[in-house]
């Protein structure tokens, strides 16, 4: 079809995404467009870098179907928690997470699972042994209805305050968000009291969004995302 490319979008944005850059100016900036957008705005991920990327909702829109072969996907905006959610003793040792909270997503550059735990330095890439992973998904097989790439499985360990494991889908922005937060004021080697504040004054928001898994909520939705406070710790 004339002015459409081979993946169906408009030649005519495409070239304008490519061609215009943000110029300076006071507030946030679509990165693929370069208009203006609020604070609260929507984000897209680079499939192949995992970057996040903020965009206007025309742009947003371009990347909303999951079954297009694009580099680019739009974030959607679903919260669920899972009631049932279980590790067997020794599970959360097994996944060698160095500290009690880590979330996880599906590659489908990697066509795997990839993990990363909040640091001093950001997100912090776990070397996640697949077959512990798998032992997970096959008592939970309720966590495949993550979306690969823009959506997470948050989980924490078993701790002091918490005798077992919990586990949320959440926007993979919203992981990004956290890790950002958790950066700025971590101390030691878990994180300081600070820190534990913070994550828990995000999983009290997180509750808050989070619905159990239903048969109805079994598919992402695209409403708007909550806007990250850091990209690529």
């Amino acid at each position: 079809m004339a002015g459409t490319s081979a993946n169906g979008l408009p030649l005519a944005l495409l070239r304008r995404i490519a061609s215009v850059r943000p110029a300076p100016a006071a507030g946030e900036r679509c990165e693929m467009c370069g208009e203006p957008i609020p604070d609260e705005h929507q984000h897209v991920v680079d499939i192949e870098s995992h970057a996040m990327m903020c965009t206007c909702r025309p742009c947003y829109l371009l990347f909303t179907d999951s079954t297009a072969h694009l580099r680019y996907r739009s974030v959607p905006d679903r919260y669920l928690s899972f009631p049932d959610f279980e590790l067997g003793p020794g599970q959360w040792d097994e996944l060698e997470i160095p500290v009690g909270l880590a979330f996880f997503f599906r590659s489908s550059t990697l066509d795997r699972t990839v993990a990363f735990y909040p640091g001093p330095a950001g997100a912090t890439e776990s070397e996640l042994p697949l077959d512990a992973w798998d032992a997970v998904l096959v008592r939970n097989a309720s966590l495949s209805v993550a979306a690969p790439d823009t959506e997470a499985l948050l989980i924490r360990g078993p701790g002091a305050d918490r005798p077992q494991a919990d586990c949320h889908l959440v926007p993979v922005d919203a992981c990004y968000e956290l890790v950002g937060q958790l950066r700025r004021v971590w101390r030691g080697f878990d994180g300081g009291q600070e820190a534990r504040g913070q994550l828990a004054e995000f999983f009290a928001r997180v509750g808050r969004r989070s619905k159990p898994l239903r048969e109805d909520n079994r598919g992402p939705t695209t409403a708007a995302c909550p806007c990250r406070e850091a990209r690529n710790d």
